[in-house]
């Protein structure tokens, strides 16, 4: 099997992240696709404004009805920073058998040599990357054994940061973020 994996802090999931996810799905023809809600990421210590239980259930909420996502509760359950090895390590164990993909933004490739051990994560997961606007996909550092994917797809530029903003000063999130996912973040008012 072809398993895919989206990781990130999620805060608020939007349509940027589920299109990026259906069409690296559909592009590279994975079996399953998990969603991967991190604690607290490494290269962005201080990114996630809202809890992580919280943060989970919306990536819950906004994709429970698509059989095609799955979600996993893992880096939250583990605590602490969201290193991608460790979680490589443990799914490797799961599915010792399966080719395992991390997919990532283009503008990732330039700092994938400052992820933590990248070289042993390189001989776990192969990497399918989505350019986005503004962001040329190149790596900077040479990585033995890299395996790089690149996935054509509906380059949607949103952003996280600016969604919390608009939902702070008042402003609609709709037609960025699920539905459900905005009814829990009105429900729970989060980010104001």
């Amino acid at each position: 099997m072809k398993i895919g994996f989206l990781g990130g802090s999620f805060d608020p999931i939007h349509f940027g992240h589920l299109i990026a996810a259906q069409d690296a799905l559909e592009q590279h023809k994975l079996d399953r696709l998990i969603l991967m809600p991190a604690a607290q990421a490494a290269l962005k210590p201080n990114d996630a404004q809202c809890p992580a239980a919280d943060r989970l259930a919306m990536v819950r909420a906004a994709v429970d009805w698509d059989k095609r996502f799955e979600v996993s509760d893992y880096e939250i359950q583990k605590g602490g920073v969201s290193y991608t090895i460790d979680t490589a390590r443990h799914f490797k164990k799961q599915f010792p058998g399966d080719r395992l993909y991390w997919i990532i933004g283009g503008d990732q490739l330039p700092r994938l040599h400052l992820w933590h051990e990248i070289g042993e994560l390189a001989k776990i997961v192969e990497f399918i990357f989505l350019e986005r606007p503004g962001h040329p996909a190149k790596t900077h550092a040479d990585i033995p054994g890299l395996r790089l994917h690149r996935c054509d797809g509906h380059l949607i530029e949103i952003s996280s940061t600016e969604l919390r903003d608009r939902i702070r000063n008042g402003l609609s999130p709709d037609y960025f973020i699920p539905r459900k996912a905005i009814e829990m973040i009105r429900e729970k008012n989060l980010y104001r």
